[in-house]
């Protein structure tokens, strides 16, 4: 009985180790952006059907796998390090990283064809802001080239800009746009974010690991190490995530180089980066009509344009990129499709004719309240809320304000429901003798009032309309006012409540 016991006992831990290393390597950061490219359908259009070349470089076999020693690794990546300002050392985490990109084979061949619509853009951009051009493999690791990637984290795009460090780099987020997710924008705000880093600290390998971890952990890590400047020195003291960051870009240096040499090679794109080209859209407009005028498959649209978060082109000047030949023909045919879609019934979007609007709003968190019940009754989603605040990893606690951005109708000449007295005019509402033309003036000469005040003050207002169980304190609170100031905007007794029903204005 004991032999069995000593024979069990390293069976099941055995077993135990090999089920904690594949969950390990499952739920590493770099596979998960890898996987992503499987997983979001809007690439499946990036693509035409891969084609294993016949006339191979090395004339492997389709279904050939080669295998390298290390000392081929060591050689191969000494021929890089000699070209770059970065030091591409080979060790065994350096392996480790080499052998995911590997074992991944599809995808990576997914990532080389994504390489050539956004490797020239990187290239130009860093060669502008005079940054060395291997940082482009910096995206391969940060998002696997999905400018649809988004970590746990909430960070989003091509280059996983969090809401705050896209802000301070003038990435703008808000209902219909995320420029975290523009190809072109992103990658200016990264050259400029990686060009202060460097500024901070010297070296491109520390830039790296800043880049990561934010330039306050990687000071801390200094005085930890005792003032060491190099990343290898002090990399005992980053966190675990970060530990890897830095191998993981020499791995990808390796892989996007050397992958013919593993008999893997680019998906072919339908587009590259020189069949492009951008244009200014002066008007909003959806995907489908963009489809629509210019001929173009929808997947198409949504591929070339990620920022858009709604599949609608706001109004303020945006830019629309599509394949060179449908962008010469929007500018041609222009004003024709302007007022084809201005004559066109806008359905649900509401932003040609202006009968939606959105608005921004302020929730106090009340205790209990998660993420997923606020949203819910707003009718947005988790992701937006964390779009559009900073909300940490411990969550969110009772008295947090959230801003939250909701559409309201625009209302046509809707009445004010008003108490008799007005500004000290006796409306003669209860006046049995009081003929509709009478009343319908009455509210009207009300309404004007209140618009003069608004415009006089230079304010915006929204509409609300009261519900069930709704009060003016709590309908103040929702939108940041006080009670007061509804009263005073709407005409209504300090005495008297709200029923349900009455259209509010608040400024």
């Amino acid at each position: 009985m004991a032999s069995f016991k000593k024979i069990l006992v390293p069976a099941f831990l055995s077993l135990f180790l090999f089920q904690a290393n594949a969950q390990t390597i499952a739920d590493d950061p770099i596979a998960v952006m890898l996987d992503s490219l499987a997983n979001k359908k809007v690439l499946d259009y990036a693509f035409s059907k891969p084609a294993f070349p016949k006339n191979n470089k090395y004339h492997f076999s389709e279904d050939s796998i080669p295998e390298c020693d290390d000392f081929t690794f060591e050689a191969r990546l000494a021929k890089l390090d000699g070209l770059s300002p970065f030091d591409l050392t080979y060790n065994s985490h350096v392996k480790g990283f080499i052998n995911l990109y590997l074992r991944k084979r599809v995808l990576v061949g997914r990532m080389l064809g994504l390489a050539q619509l956004y490797y020239p853009m990187f290239e130009e951009v860093f060669d502008r802001y005079n940054i060395p051009l291997e940082l482009k493999h910096l995206a391969v690791i940060e998002s696997a080239l999905n400018p649809n990637a988004r970590s746990r984290a909430g960070a989003q795009g091509l280059w996983q800009f969090m809401y705050p460090t896209g802000k301070m780099y003038g990435l703008n987020v808000t209902s219909y746009i995320d420029e975290r997710s523009d190809p072109y924008k992103a990658t200016v705000s990264a050259a400029e974010y990686l060009k202060s880093l460097y500024d901070m600290f010297g070296d491109w390998q520390m830039v790296l690991a800043a880049y990561n971890a934010g330039p306050g952990t990687i000071s801390k890590a200094i005085r930890r190490s005792g003032g060491k400047k190099t990343y290898w020195e002090i990399r005992p003291f980053l966190p675990k995530e970060t530990q890897g960051y830095v191998p993981a870009f020499i791995a990808a240096n390796y892989v996007m180089n050397y992958y013919l040499e593993h008999n893997i090679y680019p998906e072919v794109p339908r587009k590259t980066y020189f069949e492009v080209d951008t244009v200014i859209v002066k008007e909003p407009m959806t995907f489908e009509q963009i489809s629509a005028a210019l001929d173009v498959p929808f997947d198409e649209v949504k591929y070339f344009n990620p920022q858009y978060r709604k599949n609608v082109i706001p109004p303020g000047g945006y830019s629309l990129c599509l394949q060179k030949a449908k962008i010469g023909a929007f500018i041609n045919n222009e004003l024709d499709i302007y007022a084809a879609i201005k004559a066109q019934a806008q359905e649900n979007q509401g932003l040609a004719n202006n009968n939606v609007k959105e608005v921004q709003i302020t929730h106090t968190v009340k205790g209990g309240e998660k993420l997923s019940t606020i949203a819910r009754k707003y009718g947005v989603t988790v992701a937006d809320l964390k779009t559009w605040n900073y909300i940490g990893k411990k969550g969110i606690r009772p008295g947090k304000r959230l801003a939250v951005y909701i559409k309201k109708p625009v209302e046509n000449a809707a009445p004010l429901k008003v108490d008799t007295k007005t500004d000290g005019q006796n409306l003669a509402a209860n006046n049995s003798t009081t003929t509709a033309e009478e009343k319908k003036l009455a509210d009207n000469s009300v309404a004007n009032a209140l618009d003069k005040k608004l415009a006089e003050a230079g304010m915006k207002e929204v509409w609300h309309h009261v519900k069930a169980g709704e009060t003016l304190y709590s309908i103040a609170k929702r939108y940041g006012v006080t009670a007061d100031a509804i009263r005073d905007f709407n005409g209504i007794d300090k005495k008297a409540g709200v029923k349900k029903g009455t259209a509010l204005r608040i400024k």
